[in-house]
């Protein structure tokens, strides 16, 4: 157990650090912030966020209930549902419970908006972390010499797309108006519940497993309910132009070579 905790430690503090690493991104960027950048970054947050439900979420739930014998539709669909009634929730609460922490002064978003984005990312990298935290248990529980390589390329994977997950928060943040050092600790801190939950799965390792399908399409769909609701549209709040198009193009391209070239 202990060797399963260090392991587990050591492979969720990277991916913590390069969801940070994204999210330093917003340090980079000139002070003020034009229509046409804004749009942009929230339609790569909406690509990046498209792909990732697909590719890091759904088809590894849909895969993971086949394997355990389950109808893979049922909790790839059921899971879904239950992250957009959750996420509708929210919406409806997050206007009368939102702090003021969430406010983007003399931006253009509101506290609703990042709130949810925060949210959504935040609830995809649970799943990431119980599904490294799963890994490290196996490699150390069973003694198979070729585990523990894999559970090290699957750490590996997740942390390097969590980069741009990570900018993906930070930058659109900061193009509302909220300032950097808010900005980039808000991108950074989505990052975190994956060391806890991680250390939490390899705790109860045995009776999270059959959950893992509903918990990546829980995430998706929480996912894929913000991009439809807030981000898209947004980013199409333009006068011509494809600027908000072009963005969700290119994140949904890098997020995808990301997650297959290293899923």
């Amino acid at each position: 157990m202990t060797q399963a905790l260090l392991w587990t430690f050591g492979g969720t503090g990277f991916t913590c650090l390069m969801t940070a690493a994204g999210a330093a991104m917003v340090f980079l960027f000139r002070e003020r912030s034009s229509p046409t950048l804004h749009r942009a970054m929230l339609g790569f947050t909406a690509g990046v966020m498209i792909a990732a439900s697909m590719w890091s979420l759904l088809i590894p739930a849909i895969e993971k209930a086949e394997s355990m014998g389950m109808r893979p539709w049922l909790p790839a669909a059921g899971g879904s549902m239950i992250g957009i009634a959750f996420l509708l929730a929210m919406d409806y609460l997050l206007p009368h419970l939102s702090p003021e922490s969430f406010r983007c002064a003399g931006g253009h978003g509101t506290p609703r908006r990042t709130a949810l984005l925060v949210l959504a990312v935040t609830l995809h990298n649970i799943p990431e972390g119980m599904a490294v935290g799963i890994s490290f248990a196996l490699a150390a529980q069973n003694g198979d010499p070729s585990l523990l390589p894999a559970a090290t390329a699957l750490a590996l994977g997740i942390g390097i797309q969590n980069f741009p997950e990570g900018a993906a928060i930070s930058l659109p943040l900061r193009q509302e108006g909220m300032s950097r050092t808010r900005s980039f600790l808000l991108g950074a801190a989505s990052g975190v519940v994956e060391p806890i939950f991680a250390v939490l799965t390899v705790l109860i390792a045995g009776s999270v497993q059959p959950l893992m399908p509903w918990l990546l399409s829980f995430a998706a769909g929480a996912m894929l309910y913000v991009v439809v609701e807030e981000l898209i549209p947004e980013a199409q709040l333009s006068e011509g132009g494809h600027t908000g198009t072009l963005g969700v193009m290119t994140g949904f391209l890098i997020m995808m070579i990301l997650d297959v070239a290293l899923g």
